[in-house]
């Protein structure tokens, strides 16, 4: 398992992004040498947990929570088969393009480690949005993406560090629980049913998904 690239935007302006200021920082490329990783702290005042990496809408994304964004190459490979165009790493807004890396499987609550300093843990999933769409240019894409279930892992840091492409990924805790990205996926997208199973995943689930989940166990209980 291992790391392709590190992927950081700039700012762009565009007539499709529902950010304040009509920018976004979707289109992420490769960056060169070593990127520090740290925790951005709290949604809506942190942004990106990648160094020179730019997200323009803090409402709905960065923050300690989804400070970094992991996708598969392999899944990327697939949509390239799909679209029949091809996707460089960085193409779905990820910050971290992995190979060998069971991304959609991965638990929530998982550590990796990347390189010698840096732990993150798996919070969610990414949930597609208009400004992803847009980017892509693909009709009913949101459905589309939806439908596939394999969506990349946000991911909280838990000991910062520097990474570079090529760097080695360990997994050094894997939750005993059943839930996984992929799961809690379905369970805030097309089944709601599996919102009280996500609660097995505890605190280290999304907050923002942990309340969801709580609502709707107490809702089906009353």
């Amino acid at each position: 398992m291992k790391l392709l690239t590190v992927n950081v935007g700039r700012p762009k302006a565009v007539d499709y992004s529902d950010s304040p200021g009509g920018a976004t920082g979707i289109d992420k490329q490769p960056a060169e040498g070593a990127v520090r990783v740290t925790d951005p702290g709290p949604k809506g005042e942190g942004a990106s947990g990648v160094a020179g990496d730019t997200i323009c809408d803090l409402r709905h994304h960065g923050g300690s929570d989804q400070a970094v964004y992991a996708f598969a190459r392999e899944d990327l490979d697939f949509w390239e088969r799909e679209l029949g165009r091809p996707l460089g790493n960085g193409s779905f807004g990820e910050n971290l393009t992995t190979s060998g890396l069971d991304v959609g499987g991965a638990r929530i609550g998982e550590r990796w480690r990347i390189g010698d300093e840096l732990v993150l843990e798996v919070t969610s999933a990414r949930i597609p949005c208009r400004t992803f769409a847009s980017w892509l240019g693909e009709q009913g894409w949101v459905k589309r993406f939806t439908r596939r279930a394999v969506p990349g892992a946000y991911l909280r840091v838990v000991e910062p560090g520097e990474i570079r492409a090529g760097d080695a990924i360990e997994i050094v805790h894997r939750p005993d629980h059943e839930v996984t990205v992929e799961m809690a996926f379905r369970a805030e997208t097309t089944e709601r049913t599996l919102l009280p199973r996500v609660l097995a995943a505890g605190d280290a689930l999304h907050p923002e998904l942990l309340r969801a989940a709580v609502a709707y166990a107490e809702k089906q209980g009353a």
